[in-house]
């Protein structure tokens, strides 16, 4: 419903003024809007500037202008069934940045979700219309802690520190469409950005789609999540960096025909840009991932990568998930450090998974092979002596993985329902599909839900009907 009167609120630092012909008045930050009826605003709805008080803001439509950040310790609440477009403007694209101390409670419900989108028109919806949104946390990186760490895309604030359990809301039922804004090469906003983000946070129910960059990327931090979903992502699905060590169970991703012109990824994994030996490393634990990659590689980018990519001295947890389609490889590693500590210093799990790629489900590069082999020649090496080395290697990881409770097979093996329909997928498994049985929760903790025996993310109950949407360049906001 919107406002009778066409009334423009903007919701600013200091103040909310709402304008009509004649008048301003003013509304304490720290108060609810209360648009008159019973939605709290309309498409005139402004969002802009600093909000260092607590703002609760009532079902409505509201649009995000410019970099938006909630600090000095502000709440800022989000009702259920919220429509949140973010305004297009070449020179000032739109995102949500919550500072450390401060919270977002975005709150929805299966049948009410809240969506952060795009503010063109239907029709004219693209990757990068907008920012994304950005939770920066107390939490531990593997960064210095003084001076603090700056999160990446042009925003300029700091993250993590020493507080694990520190807190910065809720983001439940939420859907968060047509983000990703490059500040400069390399240093973009993604869908959903976490920097330091603590386990005190929840993270449920979310789905990031058509973004330009990763659709989640996590900067250390201990935050848990569970049932996300990626969809049409341009660049990584889930990314991990800086001494990430949360938890992540049912997790769910599916690609487009095109990509940027990175390696776009189900995975990336480093515990830093220069694979130094930082600690706490990077190492996400996560069970239960269906991660799908295009549909038809004919008239893909040619920059569709891997399933999973562990680089750069990272450690992880991998286990009970489905990875499909991707187009040069399943599980790969790189760097003789991520190799050692799987294959020989288990630190490093990757257990009972089903692998159904284009080619090569299992892959190193030279230095990984390097650390699981033994007997080759010094660098520098031929060329052959290169190729039987990473095929030694490679060989080594297959027989590990069988030992391990891994499987592999062709995409159509895993025999889920619709996997592959970009309007309307279903993730769940036929009757008699292979990944219903196989899970395994040995020596995982109980945030993980161990009463289930299926592998990938949905058994045969489809936890995204309702409130996520995998036509939202159609949907009407």
């Amino acid at each position: 419903m919107k406002f009778a009167n066409k009334a423009r609120t903007v919701i600013g630092a200091l103040a909310v003024c709402m304008v009509t012909i004649s008048s301003c008045v003013k509304v304490n930050i720290g108060d609810t809007i209360d648009g008159g009826g019973n939605n709290g605003g309309d498409d005139n709805t402004v969002i802009t500037g600093t909000i260092d008080k607590d703002l609760s803001l009532p079902k409505g439509k509201y649009t995000l202008k410019g970099y938006v950040y909630v600090n000095n310790g502000a709440t800022l609440t989000i009702a259920k069934g919220s429509v949140i477009v973010g305004a297009v403007n070449a020179n000032e694209k739109a995102a949500l940045i919550i500072e450390r101390g401060s919270k977002l409670i975005a709150d929805g419900t299966a049948e009410e979700p809240i969506v952060f989108t795009s503010g063109n028109a239907v029709g004219s919806r693209s990757q990068g219309d907008w920012g994304g949104i950005i939770l920066l946390g107390r939490a531990t990186t593997n960064r210095p802690t003084s001076p603090a760490p700056i999160i990446e895309g042009g925003v300029n604030r700091p993250y993590g520190g020493t507080v694990n359990d520190d807190n910065s809301g809720t983001l439940r039922y939420v859907r968060i469409e047509f983000t990703g804004v490059a500040a400069e090469p390399g240093s973009e906003i993604n869908g959903l950005t976490c920097g330091g983000v603590g386990s005190g946070t929840i993270l449920e129910n979310i789905q990031c789609s058509y973004g330009a960059d990763d659709a989640y990327e996590f900067f250390g931090g201990t935050v848990n999540a569970k049932n996300l979903i990626a969809f049409a992502t341009y660049d990584d699905d889930y990314d991990f960096d800086f001494g990430y060590g949360g938890k992540i169970q049912f997790a769910v991703s599916l690609r487009d025909k095109p990509s940027d012109i990175d390696q776009a990824n189900g995975i990336e994994c480093d515990n830093d840009g220069s694979g130094t030996a930082a600690t706490p490393y990077t190492k996400p634990v996560l069970s239960n991932l269906t991660l799908i990659g295009p549909y038809d590689p004919a008239g893909a980018s040619s920059f569709h990568g891997y399933s999973m990519r562990w680089r750069r001295a990272t450690r992880f947890v991998a286990r009970n998930s489905v990875f499909l389609a991707h187009v040069k490889a399943g599980f790969s590693i790189e760097s003789n450090s991520s190799a050692a500590d799987y294959y020989t210093n288990n630190n490093s799990e990757f257990k009972n998974n089903f692998i159904g790629v284009v080619t090569k489900p299992y892959l190193v590069d030279s230095a990984a092979a390097r650390a699981m082999t033994t007997g080759y020649p010094a660098n520098p090496m031929s060329s052959g002596d290169r190729t039987a080395m990473i095929n030694d290697a490679i060989a080594k990881m297959e027989a590990k993985a069988v030992v391990d409770g891994n499987t592999t097979g062709t995409r159509d093996d895993a025999q889920l329902t619709d996997p592959f329909n970009l309007n309307a997928p279903n993730f769940t498994a036929k009757a008699g599909s292979p990944v219903l049985t196989g899970a395994n929760f040995s020596g995982l903790d109980n945030f993980f839900n161990q009463a289930i025996t299926f592998r990938g993310a949905f058994g045969t109950t489809n936890w995204a009907a309702g409130w996520a949407s995998f036509t939202p360049k159609t949907n009407v906001y």
